[in-house]
């Protein structure tokens, strides 16, 4: 007996070691990444080229890049406050959404001539604030575009294998699924899409319109996983205590995005933003794993180390390789076996619920026959 006590002891520490590494490494990820963000601000300097100038200025009088001329200069363009162009709310045909106006043909055009004129061992340089992509199907950043329709389409997928497994494969209550937080995680896949879909838009066309409804769209989840999070984590079943810690991270998300979309687009603001709310999410999750030594746990600490690294390639930003494959491109690439390895954990921890809950109800069940007989 003393040796077996002995023998659960040693295999006890070992496990207690190998999740302190897993939670130390996590750490040590939040940090550098944190640290990081001191050099985050680099301004684009392409833009402010005197060649650059006079080419687009010239362009959009004459609608021509030498010799090369565009009918979409024969209208005059709206110019909004920090350089984009608006987007005309009266499109004849869907397809006019990709066609870009004279503002946006000028600067593809002047910008892709002061690349050719530049070394061509030199790195490209940033032209408002983007990379020089090549469009492809009138796309402005294909690889995004592209990965971002495969995430929505991850989440549709784990949000629909989510639901059938709840009310299709587990016991239900009389009133649905045992599982409380099913519906917490439905709205979660449903802002999921939604943010998806507006960053496929907006990576396809940036413009001001779109990229208010990406960004807003991104925090608005943000926000929200951080409520589900703290409601999960906390195991909050009393809707006063969901509203209690809902009501105020709903306040300052919907005051911050107003405040980006009628007062100033502060971007290094919103980084920050961003950034907090996803690291206290990250931080509440592992921590949440270790002191519950949930079953899924290390399934739950993979996903955090592996977001931890893929937000490292928005801090450590590179040019495009072949004009489309950039760092922030990379992400979205990232981003899709965490998603699916994230989905796996939620419908884990479904699983276990479901399975303590309906064990409990059966005991319950069988305690009252008992008395009745």
């Amino acid at each position: 007996m003393g040796r077996e006590r002995e023998r659960e002891s040693i295999l006890g520490c070992k496990e207690k070691r190998r999740e302190v590494k897993m939670m130390l490494r996590c750490g040590v990820i939040l940090l550098l990444f944190l640290h990081s963000l001191a050099f985050v601000c680099e301004a684009s300097y392409g833009d402010e080229q005197p060649s650059y100038k006079y080419c687009v200025e010239g362009c959009e009088k004459n609608g021509c890049v030498n010799g090369l001329c565009f009918d979409n200069c024969k209208s005059s363009v709206n110019i909004s406050a920090n350089g984009k162009p608006y987007l005309r709310w009266t499109l004849d045909t869907p397809q006019e959404l990709l066609k870009w106006d004279c503002t946006g043909e000028c600067r593809y055009q002047c910008m892709l001539q002061e690349e050719s004129s530049r070394d061509a061992s030199a790195d490209p340089i940033k032209y408002h604030g983007k990379w020089p992509f090549l469009r492809i199907l009138n796309i402005q950043e294909p690889a995004s575009v592209g990965f971002s329709i495969l995430n929505l389409l991850v989440h549709f997928q784990g949000l629909s294998s989510f639901l059938v497994l709840l009310y299709y494969k587990l016991p239900l209550r009389p009133k649905g699924p045992y599982y409380e937080y099913v519906g917490l995680w439905t709205i979660f896949g449903l802002l999921s899409m939604n943010s998806w879909i507006w960053s496929s838009v907006f990576h396809s066309r940036d413009v001001k319109l779109t990229e208010s409804l990406d960004y807003s769209s991104a925090v608005a989840l943000l926000g929200y996983s951080l409520i589900l999070a703290i409601i999960r984590t906390g195991s909050l079943r009393i809707e006063a205590a969901r509203v209690m810690v809902a009501a105020p991270i709903i306040a300052f998300v919907t005051t911050h995005i107003l405040y980006l979309n009628l007062y100033k687009f502060d971007y290094g603001l919103n980084m920050i933003v961003c950034v907090v709310i996803g690291v206290l999410q990250l931080i509440i999750w592992a921590v949440w794993g270790l002191v519950t030594k949930h079953p899924a746990r290390y399934k739950l600490w993979t996903v955090i180390l592996a977001t931890a690294l893929a937000m490292l390639l928005e801090i450590f930003d590179f040019p495009p390789v072949w004009g489309i494959f950039d760092a922030h491109s990379i992400w979205h690439a990232a981003t899709l076996p965490i998603t699916y390895l994230w989905w796996s954990f939620i419908k884990d921890d479904a699983i276990i619920r479901t399975t303590i809950l309906a064990k409990k109800s059966e005991a319950v069940a069988g305690d009252d026959t008992r008395k009745t007989q």
